[in-house]
């Protein structure tokens, strides 16, 4: 069992940053033990981005337990992210920029931010300014 074992169950709940979920998840991968193996197990089945959901897969797998990596969500990761993104755009003033619309976005929802970062890795800003973009045709 890890001696930072209770900071590192605190570390794969942090919703607003999957680096450090990513990280914990590494670091507990190093401990097989009943608790560290059930909060992989956790993660692997709940986590939104998927690169903490394989991180978890991969060290159940390397701990001999047998699990099947879920699928991948193609659609929202977060109930109800398309109606937040409608939001932040329609509150901001006419005419505003996309790093706006990406600022106030991170600064009001940095859980909704940082799951979507995660998930889309190189390809997010694109993908964040598309959704700005079409924001306003729904």
């Amino acid at each position: 069992m890890p001696p930072n074992y209770d900071e590192l169950r605190k570390a794969v709940n942090r919703t607003s940053n999957w680096r450090v979920r990513l990280d914990a998840i590494e670091e507990l991968g190093q401990w097989k033990h009943k608790r560290t193996i059930d909060v992989l197990l956790h993660r692997m089945n709940n986590d939104a981005v998927y690169k903490v959901v394989e991180a978890a897969h991969r060290n159940l797998i390397k701990f001999g337990e047998d699990v099947q990596l879920p699928p991948r969500n193609k659609f929202e990761l977060i109930k109800d992210a398309n109606k937040v993104f409608f939001r932040i755009k329609k509150s901001l003033p006419a005419g505003h920029t996309y790093e706006e619309y990406k600022e106030k976005l991170k600064n009001m929802r940095l859980d909704l931010y940082d799951t979507y970062e995660g998930d889309k890795g190189d390809e997010f800003d694109a993908w964040l300014e598309n959704v700005w973009a079409t924001a306003s045709k729904k």
